[in-house]
């Protein structure tokens, strides 16, 4: 199976992203199992989190099969390659730098660079992004959201990420959301695995309510 299917196949079971900023090495295994027990297949650690590219080593290790794990704030190409050597697959990013969306897909990986407007959107596509991140999705609306989705090819995925909720997803999703990237409203350093079980079910219940 190419990472290309992985990611649709992840994708389809549950495109909700769990964003791990913060996460430690020592906390890692525990805080994946949670989550892939809970639902989620998708799975990002971001690179100013404190030994990103360790703790992203041990989830895909521990999680094959079972879910994808990449980075997130992903800035330059010299990331991407050391996210690839350590078994990540997901290259996340706050913006749209092409060349880092081409050396994502240059190596088989999964770009999913973030976008305001949809000159970042269509530049973002043409460079080879695999899905599309409205962030900062509280600079931006459902209303918004729905206006981009008419000029975007058919089936882009667009997850909007920043002030995610188990309430607000409904709106998001009627205007054309095909999953979303979920912050502190999940995970924060700190968080017990008890706590995170509770906050994950919630995230997954509301998605499947949609």
């Amino acid at each position: 199976m190419t990472t290309a299917d992985a990611f649709n196949d992840a994708f389809a079971a549950m495109p909700l992203v769990a964003i791990l900023r913060g996460l430690t090495p020592e906390t890692a295994d525990d805080i994946g199992d949670v989550l892939v027990e809970a639902g989620f297949t998708l799975i990002e650690v971001p690179l100013n989190s404190p030994c990103p590219l360790e703790s992203i080593a041990h989830l895909a290790k521990r999680l094959e099969g079972r879910a994808l794990v990449g980075a997130g704030t992903v800035l330059d190409v010299a990331a991407v390659e050391a996210v690839a050597e350590v078994g990540g697959t997901l290259i996340v990013s706050p913006n749209t730098n092409t060349a880092v969306i081409s050396a994502a897909a240059a190596r088989g990986l999964i770009a999913v660079p973030g976008f305001q407007t949809p000159s970042e959107a269509f530049a973002a596509l043409e460079a080879g992004a695999r899905a599309l991140k409205l962030f900062p999705a509280e600079a931006a609306s459902p209303a918004v959201l729905k206006a981009v989705r008419t000029v975007l090819p058919a089936g882009t995925a667009v997850l909007p990420v920043g002030g995610i909720s188990p309430t607000n997803l409904g709106p998001w999703h009627a205007a054309g959301a095909a999953g979303f990237g979920i912050g502190s409203a999940l995970y924060s350093p700190g968080v017990t695995p008890e706590d995170l079980a509770v906050r994950a079910a919630a995230f997954v219940a509301a998605y499947r309510a949609l």
